[in-house]
């Protein structure tokens, strides 16, 4: 349970490659490095916490069998298990960030297995909780509530494990399929896994420039978007043609990952592989098939981009060769850390003061590690597990306009983070991944607005534009293509149709030739491209991709309304209010019902009409601003 797990890494899809400050963490001052005393003084008060949390250990361990004793047993029970495991957050998180800020730090990577050494035994004393829990009979249980008062804070905690009753199964096969499941249920991952990073031979080239390139994943990423045609082509051509040898092993891989979850599907007694993925947020299977379905309707406003696309790049024919290189004239954006916090804050004043305030005192509070430096783990995130003290962000900070959106990003789950923890007890201070996004990429399109705004430059409109323009194509209709193709094999699999690597790619052609308007002449897609499912490592979760969608929805949304009701002569603040309750609530209610008070009702399809209001409304600035530069020419 405990919420160290939910540190959040960056989803932003900006690519401008800005030249670097030069600064180091090592260089910077101490205002742009987080303060971890913070949390623990010193190692010594960290080592003390961590002994204090053993010894808690057996005590955990003594409730087992006693949790339907009675309501003030079950109460007692219930608040030393949550104390602990807030306390235990904080342990591990002190450890990891410490650890983060310099991995060669062997002392720091020892503190860290001594977090996780308790984390375990931690675990193995609390495994029973949930089993006793289920144990009980509900009208019991329902009595201690009402007997005990005290007990109310942990009502969401107890109704969701006991929501999960009707598909759990008797101890003795619970264990068994945990043995199962766990021994092999990772195997297809596995062998994927091991193919494409460490046995796979990817085909060397050679580039228009004479550069020789092995065309790894990496390179595929990297070289895919050259401004060389050429370059595009061979690159697609070598690098799907490696994947396309393997087409077997792929398709048998992923196909024994379907089977592990439609014999839980068939076990735990679910409808579908989809309602059983879904079931533990208690999101209605309605709100994916509701998201298709959407994109389905709309696949007019991604063929309306993909002609832009093809007008901006001067191409007779638009190709599926095509969708990475920029077409953007790239601009020369740097900032300071200081000028970042202050962008930040400024673009989210529609947010209301209390909210940027609050922000404002966490950057001066050293919430945030800011420069890069050797040793220091890479990418960002925002950790918010430190429910007594507040988030912390690990930023790699080199001064281009994306780390500034990544810093608005980081800073809106950082926020949500410190808004849960001061609004709900710890037991209700997390929140899912199906809300979490909507707070980072709510801000980052606060900061758009305000970008855009305050810039007379078209240039820089046109690449921030464009920026938006196609993390929306990519966002909205491509995560959706992933979620829909993932439905269709779970769906195909379920009903005991034989699958193979051809079979896969067969529908996963079909499926990019309808969404990017093959036939009617809008993007070429080549057949040896419906083996791209094979290189999409997110088939081997658990219907995930379809959260990037629609808390990208669910933002353009909020956004939309937050941003008209500041413009009014007489502000209003009703959106706002709302948004604000949301990021306050945590986990107190289930994800799709706080989105739906908050004024998002994601079973409809009036938010995904408003992102699609959105995009269009780019689209017309792009077009009003090439038609302006065309006539200056003139």
């Amino acid at each position: 349970m405990h919420k160290f797990v939910m540190i959040l890494l960056i989803g932003g899809l900006m690519t401008l490659q800005s030249m670097a400050q030069n600064i180091t963490r090592q260089d910077a001052p101490e205002k742009y490095k987080w303060d971890l005393s913070q949390i623990y003084k010193d190692k010594a008060e960290w080592k003390q916490a961590k002994d204090d949390i053993a010894k808690r250990i057996p005590v955990l361990a003594s409730y087992k069998g006693h949790l339907g004793d009675s309501a003030a047993k079950l109460n007692e029970a219930l608040r030393y298990f949550v104390d602990t495991d807030k306390e235990l957050s904080r342990l591990l998180s002190y450890a990891s960030m410490l650890y983060d800020q310099d991995t060669r730090v062997a002392e720091h990577q020892e503190l860290l297995q001594e977090g996780e050494n308790v984390a375990t035994e931690y675990g193995m004393a609390i495994s029973y909780f949930r089993p006793e829990i289920l144990s009980l009979d509900k009208a019991k249980v329902d009595g201690f509530f009402k007997e005990e008062p005290k007990l109310a804070e942990f009502r969401m905690l107890v109704d969701n494990i006991m929501r999960m009753k009707e598909h759990t199964l008797s101890l003795a096969e619970e264990r068994l399929l945990a043995k199962t499941f766990g021994d092999m249920g990772g195997s297809p991952e596995a062998m994927y896994s091991i193919l494409v990073d460490a046995e796979m031979p990817f085909p060397e080239i050679t580039l228009s420039t004479g550069e020789k390139v092995l065309l790894s994943n990496a390179a595929y990423t990297k070289y895919r978007s050259s401004a060389n045609r050429a370059d595009r082509d061979l690159v697609f051509k070598e690098f799907w043609g490696a994947y396309k040898k393997f087409n077997l092993t792929f398709g048998t891989s992923l196909y024994n990952h379907l089977k592990m979850h439609t014999c839980s599907k068939e076990l735990r007694n679910y409808d579908s592989c989809l309602g059983a993925a879904l079931y533990g947020n208690n999101i209605p299977p309605a709100v994916y098939k509701q998201l298709i379905a959407d994109v389905h309707s709309n696949l007019s406003t991604l063929h309306r981009y993909l002609n832009l696309r093809k007008k901006m790049m001067g191409v007779d024919k638009l190709r599926y060769e095509d969708l990475y290189a920029s077409i953007i004239k790239e601009v020369d954006l740097n900032y300071t850390a200081d000028q970042a916090m202050d962008l930040t804050l400024k673009s989210c004043a529609p947010l209301g003061p209390d909210y940027c305030n609050a922000l404002k005192t966490g950057y001066e509070s050293r919430w945030v590690d800011f420069y890069p430096g050797p040793g220091k783990r890479s990418g960002a995130y925002s950790n918010g597990s430190l429910y007594d003290v507040h988030p912390y962000q690990l930023l790699n900070f080199n001064g281009g306009y994306e780390d500034v959106s990544t810093l608005a990003h980081e800073s809106g789950h950082s926020m949500h983070s410190y808004l849960s923890s001061k609004n709900q007890p710890y037991v209700n201070s997390d929140y899912s991944i199906f809300v979490a996004e909507v707070a980072s990429t709510g801000n980052e399109s606060l900061l758009l607005d305000y970008m855009l705004k305050n810039t007379k430059d078209d240039n820089v409109k046109l690449y921030l534009l464009g920026s938006a323009l196609d993390d929306l194509r990519q966002t909205l209709f491509r995560q959706t293509l992933f979620a829909e193709f993932e439905l269709k094999i779970h769906e195909a699999a379920e009903n005991g149709t034989p699958l193979s690597g051809e079979s896969f790619s067969k529908m996963y052609l079909d499926l990019v030739r309808e969404y990017y308007g093959h036939d009617k002449g809008v993007c070429e897609v080549d057949e040896l491209y419906g083996n791209e499912w094979s290189y999409i490592h997110h088939f081997y979760y658990n219907f995930y991709v379809y959260q990037y969608a629609t808390s990208k929805v669910a933002t353009s949304y909020l956004a939309k309304k937050i941003l008209e009701e500041a413009a009014m002569k007489k502000p209003v603040t009703k959106t706002r209010d709302a948004y604000i309750k949301l990021l306050s609530s945590g986990s107190s209610k289930y994800p799709v019902d706080l989105l739906k008070e908050a004024g998002v009702d994601m079973t409809t399809s009036a938010p995904f009409k408003a992102a699609m209001g959105e995009m269009n409304k780019i689209m017309d600035q792009i077009e009003a601003i090439l038609a302006k530069q065309a006539a200056a020419k003139k």
